[in-house]
């Protein structure tokens, strides 16, 4: 499988994409006002002081601003600028901050339109103006796709020894190389770790569930059996928040139907993998990879969600993958909403389901920390590969300083949208020291 991207991978939409992406915009910001919805998982519980009168709207945007503006400028800009894909933390996180950001609920959505017309019309005049420097580190950054696709195939392996040990651990490992070798082998037009991600993923769930079913059983043997209790205050948390978006369902149908559209048009990926496979035009193996991150963060999504009052902008991601497939954008947005109107009443089944099977909580959490360990590795060593690509040696020392810097200075930019940051600030300092006459660019 080839990970190599073309060169002149760039940010040409048409009027159609253009629209979609502007009035998308917009109306995320408008709910992201309501404080109906927000795409920061961090930020989310938050949002029940904010509709709840305890904090003020300036506070929350702060809050938001903080958590969220390492990924926009030190992930969301350059992957886009790399791949030429959109991708959530360039689109949704800035108008999570706008839309709370906004006094008024008429100039929400005109903030968020207006931040998806800079997506569309200067993200490309960027990316015009990086490939024509004498370091094209746009480029260069390309590099990291084949560390972040092969390394992001190991997410299973190490959410299962976490859970459940260093045996299954290794059996997880041995399984899932012998399937990547196998499929490299017998499907080379095909990514290769899809089939192996998709037997970790099943592997780690069966787990769960049988270490649940035998736990109820033990339970039931004994006698033990769970009380329920009727004045339960969080209970009447979540009943009272599940309430709450129940009541906007024709506006989530709505925002499911946009999202589900955008990536029908295969200009966004919803992952920093999938980036680079809707880049290449593998939509299926796309579809596969987001569809396995579903189940890492469903159980996170429908807790916060009933415990905030405040639903995720891309709801469980489900229509990250369905859209990928989807033949047509009409129909991808009848399926778009469909699918959220499900999520938004099935919310307090979901929950008390999650409250019955513990293991699989527990998996969902191995599974986040998983996937975020092997990106983070991969998108560091992606970083080094694409600061060697454009200036060898200094390069390294550049970017790989940069990021030593950050880390030294207590982070000011996230762990994982640090090393692509420190690409681009490298790849600045490379030109300016190319037009002082001090570094030769490498040729190839």
């Amino acid at each position: 499988m080839s990970t190599t991207l073309a060169a002149g991978a760039g940010l040409d939409f048409t009027l159609a994409q253009q629209l979609t992406v502007i009035a998308l915009c917009a109306l995320t910001a408008y709910i992201s006002h309501m404080a109906l919805a927000v795409f920061n998982d961090g930020v989310r519980p938050f949002l029940l002081d904010f509709i709840q009168g305890r904090t003020t709207r300036s506070a929350t945007t702060a809050v938001s601003f903080g958590l969220s503006a390492g990924f926009i400028f030190g992930l969301g800009a350059p992957m886009a600028l790399s791949t030429g894909v959109l991708n959530p933390w360039l689109v949704f996180l800035p108008t999570d901050i706008l839309g709370m950001l906004a006094p008024k609920k008429w100039l929400a959505p005109i903030l968020g339109g207006a931040w998806g017309a800079v997506v569309v019309f200067g993200l490309n005049g960027a990316n015009d103006v990086a490939h024509d420097l004498p370091v094209d580190f746009i480029t260069a950054m390309q590099q990291m796709s084949t560390p972040i696709l092969f390394l992001f195939t190991l997410f299973p392996v190490l959410a299962i020894t976490k859970q459940f040990g260093r045996k299954w651990g290794g059996v997880a490992g041995g399984l899932e190389l012998a399937l990547v070798v196998l499929t490299m082998k017998l499907w080379p037009k095909m990514f290769a770790g899809a089939l192996a991600m998709a037997v970790g993923v099943l592997m780690l769930i069966a787990l769960a569930v049988a270490k649940d079913m035998k736990q109820r059983k033990a339970d039931k043997a004994a006698g033990v059996t769970g009380i329920v209790l009727d004045d339960d205050p969080m209970a009447s948390l979540f009943s009272a928040s599940a309430a709450r978006l129940r009541r906007y369902l024709p506006l989530f149908m709505v925002l499911g139907a946009g999202v589900c559209v955008l990536a029908q048009m295969h200009i966004f990926g919803g992952g920093e993998a999938t980036s680079f496979l809707i880049a290449k035009g593998q939509y299926t193996e796309a579809a596969q990879v987001d569809f396995y991150r579903v189940f890492g963060f469903i159980p996170l999504i429908a807790t916060t969600a009933l415990a905030s009052g405040a639903y995720g902008i891309a709801g469980f991601t489900l229509v990250y993958p369905i859209g990928y497939l989807m033949p047509n954008p009409f129909l991808a947005a009848i399926v778009g909403a469909a699918v959220f109107a499900l999520e938004i009443l099935a919310l307090s089944s979901i929950g008390k389901v999650l409250g019955k099977l513990p293991s699989v909580r527990d998996s969902s959490e191995h599974l986040r920390s998983a996937i975020g360990d092997t990106l983070q590795l991969a998108i560091l060593f992606g970083s080094l590969m694409a600061a060697n690509a454009m200036g060898g040696g200094l390069g390294i020392l550049v970017v790989g300083g940069l990021y030593l810097l950050n880390d030294a200075m207590g982070r000011p930019v996230v762990r994982m949208a640090a090393a692509p940051a420190a690409v681009i600030v490298g790849g600045i300092l490379l030109n300016v020291l190319y037009w002082l006459d001090l570094f030769t660019p490498i040729k190839g």
